[in-house]
């Protein structure tokens, strides 16, 4: 695991416990080399992000019970990958952002001041 800091050189807040959330599923965006997806962008899902989201390949409403995933319903909290948030941007549908809760690395894909235009 990468040392935990979020987009403000803070440690990193939780994201989400419930539902768990986290490429270790451990309720934050920690990451890894082995995150190719980069779910680092700690995000106030919105039903626009994700249905944008799902039209892009990536459905994250539909419930898959045999890998422990609930489904998202807007107002969900959930480490979205960087790069398909930062696709929202550019298509005017990204969702909120936590920004305590954001990790870092997030910053290799996402600008801090795009963040920051985005954060509750």
């Amino acid at each position: 695991m990468l040392p935990s800091f979020n987009v403000l050189g803070g440690d990193l807040d939780a994201c989400s416990t419930k539902p768990l959330t986290g490429w270790y599923r451990d309720g934050c965006c920690n990451t890894d080399r082995n995150d190719r997806g980069l779910h680092t962008v700690c995000c106030l899902v919105t039903k626009e992000f994700l249905e944008f989201a799902r039209s892009q390949g990536n459905d994250l409403i539909t419930p898959v019970p045999e890998h422990g995933f609930p489904g998202l319903s807007p107002g969900d909290r959930w480490c979205v990958c960087a790069q398909t948030w930062q696709d929202a941007v550019e298509e005017g549908v990204a969702c909120p952002v936590v920004i305590s809760a954001t990790h870092e690395e997030t910053l290799q894909i996402v600008s801090l001041e795009t963040l920051k235009d985005h954060a509750i």
